[in-house]
């Protein structure tokens, strides 16, 4: 049986980003295998396919429905099971969670604290941005040791009004989407449609990480699906996998388990991990829309399809009684449709966090291949902000001259984060793996990605896991 130092299952961000620290620090003869159940489809077949142009490669490539049983049809949960994972997908935003976030319960009596602060993190936010060049601000509402690499997205008209109100608590949102052009990146072409860049602006794996998959050290298979993981005692000895219909199996001294809260989950489930939180929690935020017309101003202006992030229904002693809310200004083409009044319009985002409910789980299926998804509802923590929401915004912009308000009033279905069944955890009573995202069983199994946030912030959690695979990477050595 072939045997490898490292076998790594997946190459979305929480993959690559482990990946990247383990080979900037592992001996130049250790092995890697690492186990990706799509294929490469490139982004210029992306591209192609996009512009209604027959692509063979893109046709083949693995479909999102195609991977899991969804017992909740009203909740939809969006990835890209294929090389790169959701970096095929995101829309690039990338601020940093508050300090307060990581201890919540403490602090706010709500949820679980994390095992670890935001002083530890912070040195792999600040590495994870140098990866993917993130443009940002020079002030915002978190700590920060180094500036950004790129400089900021511009601010609209309204956005400069937001900021000069609120100050640090409304800023430029700090983004993966490239202000001026780096590596093979362009400059963000403010077109709206980042979920296929159609500049290569935005970060993607594919674009700045393939490089650690042509390391000499490193073997990659497609189309390979693991399916649980082989055990000795409380040890990881290898990974079973699928490959053309056919079942293999593969030894290693470590074993990084990469892919999304869903797939992570199911595969300890499969493996018969006993651990009452394993696949237990799935949540992930809940967003909806609010229009605000004005008088006498014009929105106008601002780069990229996300201007701003504003803090200011956040974070605070809400937090004990109602979820954080972190408000993005969409910059989509749209206008109201008044003679006149064309641009007299903003459109906000209000993105809430929730709390991990274990009735919201990943289970066993009668298809061993594929995970069920059970999900119940989100938290009243939700409910609570979103029945204050109205009063807030009439709050927070009362300053400026607003016309009417129009509310969505409901959630979109799907924020592209899928969180928390395979939480982090002082002990395996509380969670899954530890600080180092190390099972608390099998001590030579990593668990990467979102699934291990035992509370989810209202802020995407993408830089946030990118941050926790360096540091875990880092714990090998």
């Amino acid at each position: 049986m072939e045997k490898f130092d490292l076998i790594l299952v997946g190459t979305g961000f929480a993959s690559s980003f482990f990946l990247r620290k383990y080979l900037e620090k592992s001996p130049l003869d250790n092995r890697v295998l690492v186990l990706e159940r799509g294929i490469m489809c490139p982004y210029t077949e992306r591209l192609k396919a996009a512009g209604g142009k027959q692509s063979d490669i893109f046709e083949k490539r693995v479909k999102t429905g195609d991977t899991f049983i969804n017992d909740s049809e009203d909740k939809v949960w969006m990835f890209d099971p294929n090389f790169g994972g959701s970096s095929n997908c995101w829309t690039g935003c990338t601020p940093r969670f508050l300090p307060n976030d990581f201890k919540i319960k403490s602090l706010y009596g709500m949820g679980q604290d994390w095992p670890i602060s935001y002083d530890e993190i912070e040195p792999y936010y600040t590495q994870a941005e140098e990866i993917m060049m993130i443009a940002g601000p020079e002030i915002t509402p978190f700590p920060r040791s180094k500036p950004y690499p790129l400089p900021p997205q511009t601010l609209s008209s309204v956005d400069k009004l937001l900021q000069d109100k609120y100050k640090e608590l409304y800023i430029s949102q700090p983004t993966a989407r490239a202000t001026v052009p780096t590596g093979k990146r362009n400059a963000c072409c403010t077109s709206a449609v980042c979920g296929l860049c159609p500049v290569n602006s935005k970060f993607t794996i594919e674009n700045t990480l393939d490089y650690l998959y042509a390391d000499k050290r490193v073997t990659i298979r497609y189309g390979s699906q693991v399916h649980h993981l082989l055990t000795e005692n409380d040890t990881i000895k290898g990974v079973a996998y699928k490959y053309n219909g056919k079942d293999y199996e593969v030894n290693a001294e470590i074993v990084a388990l990469g892919a999304n809260a869903i797939f992570n989950a199911h595969i300890l489930l499969n493996s018969g991990d006993t651990n009452p939180k394993t696949g237990k929690g799935l949540c992930e935020q809940r967003g909806t829309f609010a229009y605000l017309y004005f008088k006498d101003i014009d929105n106008v202006g601002g780069s990229s399809i996300i201007t701003a992030n504003g803090y200011m229904l956040y974070d605070g002693d809400h937090r004990k009684n109602e979820a954080a809310c972190i408000i993005e200004s969409s910059n989509i083409p749209f206008i109201r449709n008044e003679p006149g009044k064309w641009r007299k319009i903003a459109r906000l985002k209000f993105v809430f966090e929730d709390l991990p409910d274990d009735n919201n789980k990943v289970v066993l299926s009668d298809n061993f291949l594929k995970p069920g998804v059970q999900y119940a509802k989100h938290t009243s923590y939700v409910d609570k902000a979103m029945k204050n929401l109205k009063g807030n915004i009439d709050k927070i912009f009362s300053f400026l001259p607003v016309e009417k308000i129009e509310m969505d009033g409901y959630f979109q279905k799907s924020e592209y984060h899928i969180c928390s069944t395979v939480r982090m955890s002082d002990s395996k009573e509380e969670g899954v793996v530890d600080k180092n995202l190390i099972h608390h069983q099998y001590r030579n199994l990593f668990i990467l990605g979102s699934g291990v946030y035992p509370s989810i912030t209202p802020a995407n959690p993408t830089l946030t896991l990118s941050a926790l695979s360096l540091m875990a990477a880092d714990k090998i050595f």
